[in-house]
């Protein structure tokens, strides 16, 4: 027997058969469905100084040659792929498992950015990457003489 959720206090926009759908609900809301079938990417923070774009993407668990940054056209693309091999020789396996994860990220940078200047660092589980500006773009300042 298998317990289905059903919420009779939900609207079923007229629908014939109303428990038809929380069927559906619960399969696809289920733990096992958001841990394993849901796309996972790191959240990213951008900002913006004087003289440059920041990115700072969260990646703990990584090193920094997991990481691929490039640019094509317009887009700054960040990619990894990882494949972990569970590999201990001194068991006999009847079953081995791999862990395969990979996400890409892509930015389309402004037209103030400059392609020449960007520089990447990751430390900490942190992948900063800095873009500067072009100098046109760079915001003047100065103080107005009130007469």
């Amino acid at each position: 027997m298998t317990l289905v959720k059903f919420n009779p206090a939900k609207t079923h926009n007229g629908s014939l058969m109303p428990g038809f759908n929380d069927v559906f609900d619960s399969i696809f809301n289920d733990t096992f469905f958001n841990d394993c079938m849901v796309t996972r990417v790191p959240a990213v923070n951008i900002s913006e100084t004087e003289d440059h774009y920041h990115v700072e993407l969260a990646a703990p668990g990584l090193k920094k040659e997991d990481f691929k940054i490039n640019l094509e056209r317009n887009a700054l693309n960040i990619s990894v792929e990882q494949q972990r091999e569970n590999t201990d020789q001194k068991k006999n396996y009847s079953k081995r498992e791999y862990s395969y994860s990979s996400f890409v990220r892509s930015f389309t940078l402004p037209d103030s950015a400059n392609a020449e200047g960007i520089e990447a660092a990751y430390t900490d589980g942190v992948l900063k990457i800095d873009i500067a500006k072009r100098e046109e773009a760079k915001a003047v300042r100065r103080q107005i003489e009130i007469k």
